[in-house]
């Protein structure tokens, strides 16, 4: 590892970073980025007691709602943060909001760039049946953040198999019906072979809508059985 690794490792995890990685993302950006071919990407653990308040057939707390928002703003504060201080070293930087749907034009609820496929490429995990990225570590209780940057870092080698095998856990427990359960996540596949996103916002705007503008569900992550023996 680089000294510019460990010196962007070390912030991270001062920072609240859990899981870090480096990844060469430049073949999945648009052209208007590719001036910034390395992500960092990192994850911030959720609380595994909180995660255990949803409830699988009554859907998620007000508490995890909270919750969700809070880890939300802190992973745009680390990012923002990251991004200034490369910014400082003399390169570009560039931080991926850490919850944003950009709806310019088909297909719906996509980001500027997806953070679990800098995810994948940085060595951090793979996307399960639930369509959210597994780590080793904490199976998918996380939430992710990417910067972009033309920081000349050393990269992970990247995961492209799924090690979710024959669990169809999620699959059987969404409400909304949102997940097919029939390929398993490799590397190109379309988004919605793995999960409709249509049919997963509404449904949480129409079922949870009560908690706070119904913006999250959490079941198909609080039922995965992955990395649960680590979350103690």
């Amino acid at each position: 590892m680089s000294e510019k690794n460990q010196e962007i490792r070390e912030i991270l995890q001062d920072l609240g970073a859990d899981v870090i990685g480096f990844g060469d993302v430049e073949n999945y950006l648009p052209a208007s980025l590719r001036d910034m071919p390395r992500a960092i990407s990192y994850a911030v653990r959720l609380s595994n007691r909180i995660i255990e308040e949803i409830d699988p057939v009554i859907g998620p707390s007000q508490t995890y709602f909270h919750h969700y928002r809070t880890v939300n703003t802190l992973i745009d504060q680390i990012s923002l943060k990251i991004m200034l201080k490369i910014q400082k070293m003399g390169y570009s930087a560039y931080a991926i909001p850490a919850s944003q749907s950009i709806n310019e034009k088909p297909p719906q609820y996509r980001g500027r760039i997806s953070h679990r496929m800098a995810a994948t490429r940085s060595g951090l995990g793979w996307i399960g049946k639930s369509g959210n990225l597994i780590t080793e570590a904490f199976g998918p209780e996380v939430r992710l953040g990417t910067v972009l940057t033309s920081l000349p870092l050393t990269v992970h080698s990247p995961i492209e198999t799924s090690r979710c095998g024959s669990c169809n856990i999620c699959v059987k427990a969404c409400p909304g019906y949102a997940l097919p359960g029939n390929h398993d996540w490799k590397p190109g596949i379309e988004r919605e072979l793995i999960v409709d996103p249509v049919r997963c916002s509404q449904h949480m705007k129409k079922a949870y809508q009560h908690i706070g503008r119904g913006a999250v569900c959490g079941i198909c992550m609080r039922v995965c059985p992955y990395g649960k023996e680590k979350k103690r």
